[in-house]
């Protein structure tokens, strides 16, 4: 009889890709949530996977489940959540259940505040170029791959380790669960301040991920970030820890191309110097699982990204629009300098979204002091009720400007009045707009922006 598992908050991001997974493989899938958006609504819909009804029913949770796969989104008083305790179900949180079907594969993970998403695609890619078999586990959508979690009999898993909290019933992050035997970390940079309240606590997380590697694993690292060196140089584990550095590349004619000896100039799609790091930390990870250079190079030349990062959404009439993921301050900064390389002509705006708790946090945006100092322009935006939802202090004008320590930075609250402002103080004949958010600008569709700012304006 096949097995049956509810998920509670079955519409968060990675909570769905999971159920969809699963019920790929034949498993009974059933699941509640308050509230569920597109994408999420739309993909568990075509599965047959969307609840009837929004809210939390505790007469669905019976003894008939096999287990209980619990989201962050719920709460430690859910009722669902009470009635499986109430009848000893096995619970488990995201990560807990992928270690659980991975323990016999070997564990390929991802981490680091910045790039996760990046590499692991770009290890992902090359893989399936090289036809290996593996599974996955990644936070975005990788161009050639159905979803964003493969679970199967494959002896591989490929994992994109973050580290925010597991469950409300687990405080530990998520990637203390993996326990790899390979693993590459790309960078340190203090972020989820609601959840680790000093730096060095936030630095200490990665320290007990690799403790808590397998013996004998390998761990990778970028060996041109100091607060990663010093946390490696902390790890007491038998593990063998490797180094690794930018990839050599070069720009021409608003092209990439790696430089190497054996094979020449080779181009690809991606840019930046942040790009070149995940790129030598995916290299490590391919080679360590039997790649060779060739084929590894083969493959990453025809990589295109992943969705939301760093993704070129509109180009047309001298106007450039790329939408990203960011949100650590670390990121952000990699991002505009990344643009501002690879358009050296062009007038770029940068366009950022405040989001998270960290970055709503008055007492955190210091940490973004610089972040946005090689845009030509700049516009921090961020939503007041998003603040009221998070329920967080209010945060004024002033308090961001001196927060990224910029003088002509604007700063706006309202979607149609930084829309409005786009569209009537610049001129967008030879320019890039680069809009970073972990949200989503209040419901701006980033791609259709870029058609309206083109338009003509009207004489007045």
């Amino acid at each position: 009889m096949k097995k049956h598992y509810h998920f509670i908050a079955i519409g968060g991001a990675a909570m769905h890709n999971l159920a969809i997974a699963l019920h790929k493989n034949g498993y009974k899938i059933t699941g509640s949530d308050d509230e569920i958006f597109d994408p999420a609504k739309s993909n568990l819909e075509k599965y047959g996977l969307l609840p009837e009804k929004f809210g939390w029913f505790p007469e669905k949770i019976t003894k008939d489940i096999d287990a209980i796969i619990l989201g962050m989104h719920a709460h430690k008083d859910n009722p669902e959540l009470q009635k499986a305790i109430e009848l000893g179900l096995k619970i488990y949180s995201y990560p807990e259940f992928v270690f659980n079907h991975s323990q016999d594969k070997k564990r390929v993970v991802v981490g680091g505040s910045h790039g996760k998403t990046t590499t692991t695609g770009m290890v992902m890619h090359v893989l399936k170029n090289a036809e290996v078999d593996f599974d996955y586990v990644v936070g975005s959508s990788v161009k050639g791959f159905d979803g964003t979690v493969r679970l199967s009999d494959a002896g591989i898993i490929v994992i994109e380790g973050d580290e925010y909290l597991s469950s409300p019933l687990d405080p530990s992050p998520k990637f203390h669960h993996y326990k790899p035997h390979l693993a590459a970390l790309t960078g340190i940079a203090w972020d989820h301040i609601n959840v680790f309240k000093t730096f060095d606590d936030y630095k200490n997380q990665f320290r007990i991920f690799g403790e808590k590697m397998e013996k004998g694993g390998n761990l990778f690292y970028f060996e041109g970030d100091e607060n990663l060196k010093e946390v490696v140089s902390e790890i007491q584990n038998e593990i063998e820890k490797i180094p690794y550095d930018t990839h050599p590349y070069f720009e021409k004619d608003r092209k990439t191309f790696l430089k190497t000896v054996a094979y020449g100039d080779v181009p690809v799609s991606v840019f930046g110097g942040h790009n070149m790091q995940n790129l030598s930390a995916a290299k490590s990870l391919c080679n360590a699982l039997g790649v060779s250079d060739a084929d590894f190079y083969k493959a990453i030349s025809t990589f295109e990204g992943t969705g939301k990062r760093l993704e070129k959404v509109f180009d047309d009439k001298g106007l450039v629009v790329f939408s990203d993921f960011a949100h650590a301050p670390s990121k952000v900064k990699a991002t505009v300098k990344s643009v501002r390389e690879k358009y050296p002509d062009k007038l770029l705006i940068a366009v950022f979204e405040l989001h998270t708790y960290s970055s709503l946090n008055k007492e955190f945006l210091p940490q973004y002091n610089g972040a946005l100092d090689a845009a030509d322009k700049a516009i921090v935006y961020y939503n007041k009720h998003t603040l009221e939802l998070k329920r967080l202090p209010m945060i004024g004008e002033e308090d961001v400007r001196r927060g990224f320590a910029r003088k002509d930075l604007v700063v706006m609250t309202d979607r149609n009045e930084l829309i409005k402002h786009l569209k009537m103080n610049y001129d967008f004949g030879n320019t890039v707009l680069l809009m970073m958010s972990s949200g989503n600008f209040s419901g701006i569709d980033v791609a259709k922006l870029g058609k309206v700012l083109v338009k003509p304006k009207r004489k007045v």
